[in-house]
C-alpha cells in the first residue's frame, strides 16, 4: 500500500480448536520448519510448519492483500508465531511476479498450486483453511467458492469481497464528482492510465483539490457528496465518533480519511487494476447522480450541509449527471468479471469479518457480497461478523483467534450454531486474555455503486 496512507495491518492469531485443547503444550516454535519454492509461472511461496510431531493436523492457506507480490503465509510476524506456537502449518504464495499488483488472474491458481506443493513437502493436513486479508480477501472468497475438496472452510478478514468493477465504479463517481464540481472547466484524466505517475499525478490534484475546498462551506459540502458516493465512513482514527446529528463533525473525519492520502491509494489501485484486466473496466455514462445519492445512508448528511452552504443540490447533482461520459472497455469489464469477482456461490463454509469503518474496503461490501450469495443459494454457508472499530483491517489479535476458532468449530460440526454470532465471538475473543475485542451486532448498509452487477455490460461507447 502507498506509504502515504496510514493503515492498521491486521494483526491474527489462532488457536486449533477442536485439535488441540486450550491449556495443552504448545509447539517449539524455535524448531519450525521453513519452507519455500517456486511455482510454473514463477510465483514462489512459502511455508512454516511446527517441528515434527507437533503439527495440529490444520494447515492454513494465506492469501495476502493488494501491493507487492512477495509470499505471504500470514497477516504479520507475529500472527505466524502464534499460530505456529498452537500447531498450525502455514502457507501461501506470492502470486505471479510478473504483471500487475492487482494479481487476480493468477492467485486463486498459484494459491491451490501452492497447496500441492507444500502438501508434497509435509504431508496431507486433517483439515485445510483459507484465509484471505483485503484484496485477498477476494482471493479467499473465490477459493471459498471453487475449492470444494481443496480446503474445508474459510475466513475472510476485511475482503475486497465486492469484486473490482463494484470497487472501481464506486471510485470513480467520487472521483469524477470532486473533479466535476471543485475543478470545474479542469481536464483531467481518470481512467485509462499509462503509467503509475500519470495515476499519482491525478491523485495529487483530486486531493488538492480537497484541501481547498474543506475551507469553505460550500466546498464541504460538496466534499461530503463525493464522500458518499465513496462509501468513506465517517469515523476516522484517533477521534471520537461523532453525534449521529453532527454533519459537520461527520463531514470533517470523512475528510480526515481524504487528507490522509485514500486517493493516492485509489487511483493507484485503478492503474494496477486497468494493467491487469486489460483496460478501463468503469463507466458512468448513463448514471444518474441523484437516484445514486438516495441510496446512500450518507444522504441526509449532504442534503444538510448543502442548504447550511446555501448551495443547490439538485444543480450539483443535474451536472454530475449531465456530464457523466466515462465508458468502459467491455473487454476489460469481461475479464475483470472472470478474475476479480465473487459472490457466485460458496462450496465450503465462509466467515467474513469486517471493521465498522473500514477506509479502504467499505463495510458496505458485504451487504453486495451476501446478496450475490444469498442468489446463488448458498446463504447457508456464509456468515458474517463485525468488529467496531477504524481502520482496513484493524483486527487484534484475540479477534482473530476467535474467528478462526468459529470456522474450525463449523468444519468440525457441520453446522454453524450461535458460534459466529457477535455476542459468541465477543465472549471468545476476550476469554483468551489477549488484546481485546469488540465484536458487535451490525448491519451493513447497502454498497453505493448505482450499478446493478460487477457484470452488467457498461453502455455502448457509440
Amino acid at each position: 500500500m502507498p506509504a502515504r496512507i496510514r493503515v492498521t495491518a491486521a494483526l491474527a492469531a489462532a488457536a486449533a480448536l477442536c485439535l488441540a485443547a486450550p491449556g495443552t503444550a504448545r509447539a517449539d516454535t524455535a524448531a519450525a520448519q521453513h519452507l519455500t519454492g517456486t511455482l510454473a509461472d514463477g510465483a514462489t511461496w512459502i511455508a512454516d510448519a511446527p517441528a515434527p510431531g507437533q503439527w495440529n493436523g490444520t494447515l492454513l492457506l494465506f492469501s495476502h492483500g493488494f501491493g507487492p507480490t512477495v509470499a505471504q503465509d500470514a497477516p504479520s510476524d507475529a500472527a505466524r508465531a502464534a499460530l505456529l506456537a498452537e500447531g498450525y502449518a502455514l502457507t501461501g504464495s506470492s502470486y505471479d511476479p510478473n504483471g500487475s499488483q492487482w494479481a487476480l488472474a493468477s492467485a486463486e491458481r498459484d494459491q491451490f498450486a501452492t497447496l500441492d506443493a507444500v502438501t508434497a513437502k509435509i504431508g496431507e493436513p486433517r483439515r485445510t483453511l483459507s484465509v484471505g486479508q483485503s484484496m485477498g480477501g477476494l482471493v479467499n472468497a473465490q477459493i471459498a467458492r471453487d475449492g470444494a475438496g481443496r480446503v474445508d472452510g474459510a475466513l475472510g478478514l476485511c475482503g475486497l469481497v465486492a469484486g473490482g468493477t463494484d470497487l472501481d465504479n464506486y471510485q470513480l463517481d467520487a472521483e469524477y464528482t470532486i473533479a466535476r464540481l471543485l475543478l470545474p472547466g479542469e481536464e483531467l484524466r481518470l481512467v485509462g492510465f499509462d503509467s503509475q505517475s500519470r495515476a499519482a499525478a491525478t491523485a495529487d490534484r483530486l486531493t488538492a483539490a480537497v484541501t481547498t475546498a474543506q475551507t469553505t462551506p460550500g466546498g464541504r459540502a460538496r466534499i461530503a457528496l463525493a464522500a458518499a458516493y465513496l462509501n468513506v465512513p465517517d469515523w476516522a482514527p484517533g477521534k471520537d465518533r461523532p453525534a449521529a446529528d453532527d454533519w459537520q463533525g461527520q463531514e470533517e473525519q470523512q475528510y480526515a480519511w481524504l487528507a490522509q492520502g485514500l486517493l493516492s491509494f485509489v487511483e493507484g489501485g485503478r492503474y494496477a487494476m486497468e494493467r491487469s484486466v486489460g483496460g478501463n473496466n468503469s463507466w458512468n455514462r448513463g448514471v444518474d447522480y441523484a437516484a445514486l445519492l438516495s441510496t446512500s445512508p450518507h444522504a441526509p448528511r449532504v442534503r444538510a450541509l448543502y442548504r447550511a452552504a446555501g448551495l443547490d443540490l439538485r444543480a450539483d447533482l443535474d451536472e454530475l449527471t449531465a456530464g457523466a461520459a466515462v465508458t468502459a472497455d467491455p473487454a476489460a469489464v469481461r475479464a475483470a468479471a472472470r478474475t476479480s469477482s465473487a459472490g457466485q456461490g460458496l462450496a465450503v463454509p465462509l466467515l467474513d469479518v469486517h471493521t465498522t469503518a473500514d477506509n479502504l474496503v467499505p463495510v458496505e461490501q458485504e451487504n453486495r457480497f451476501a446478496d450475490r450469495v444469498r442468489a446463488s443459494g448458498d446463504g447457508a454457508l456464509l456468515r458474517q461478523a463485525y468488529v467496531e472499530r477504524q481502520g482496513h483491517c484493524a483486527f487484534t489479535t484475540a479477534e482473530t483467534v476467535a474467528a478462526v476458532h468459529a470456522v474450525e468449530r463449523r468444519v468440525a460440526t457441520g453446522h454453524w450454531g450461535a458460534v459466529a454470532e457477535p455476542a459468541a465471538l465477543q465472549r471468545a475473543a476476550l476469554a483468551l486474555g489477549l488484546d481485546g475485542a469488540a465484536y458487535v451486532p451490525y448491519r451493513a448498509d447497502e454498497l453505493t455503486v448505482g450499478r446493478e452487477s460487477a457484470r452488467t455490460a457498461p453502455p455502448s461507447r457509440h
